[in-house]
């Protein structure tokens, strides 16, 4: 049993430490992608406040395909290039949109969201897939959020490898 607790939320730099140890925590010695990629949207939805969704979209044959998150039911595949998260997966870079609705072909999959961040996964040169998080609220992700999401993300891309 893990009891994972981030020691200040108002600070983003301790907040995403603490994340980015947990995450390496739960994932060490595990070898199965998908066991490692729902325990770790776990804890993002539990360390990260003023989120309405946080997952991962795996990368399956060209397409991004729906894996563990947290929140409520989401869209299942998307196409490389296609919204924030395609967009994430077809540049390579993090996409911080922080408002959704002003994000040419967005794609919205729940109604409530307002801004997202999208975390393309790479180990090496290939791409697993992405991590990505919503928020009911305008401008909730900022250059902290990307930063610390980027180091989680390249620390624990080999146990999210299948």
């Amino acid at each position: 049993m893990y009891d994972f607790a981030p020691a200040d939320h108002a600070d983003k730099a301790i907040l995403h430490a603490d994340l980015l140890a947990a995450a390496s925590a739960v994932t060490a010695g595990e070898s199965d992608a998908i066991a490692n990629m729902a325990n770790v949207a776990a804890l993002v939805w539990q360390f990260m406040p003023d989120l309405n969704w946080a997952g991962f979209y795996r990368l399956v044959g060209g397409e991004l395909v729906l894996g563990p998150f947290q929140g409520k039911a989401a869209c299942i595949r998307i196409p490389i290039g296609k919204g924030v998260c395609g967009t994430a997966a077809a540049t390579r870079e993090t996409q911080l949109v922080e408002d959704v609705h002003a994000f040419p072909g967005h794609i919205a999959c729940d109604a409530a969201s307002a801004s997202e961040i999208v975390v393309p996964i790479l180990l090496g040169d290939r791409l697993i897939g992405v991590l990505d998080l919503d928020s009911p609220r305008v401008a909730r992700f900022d250059a902290a959020d990307a930063r610390g999401l980027e180091a989680l993300c390249a620390a624990i891309a080999p146990a999210l490898a299948t």
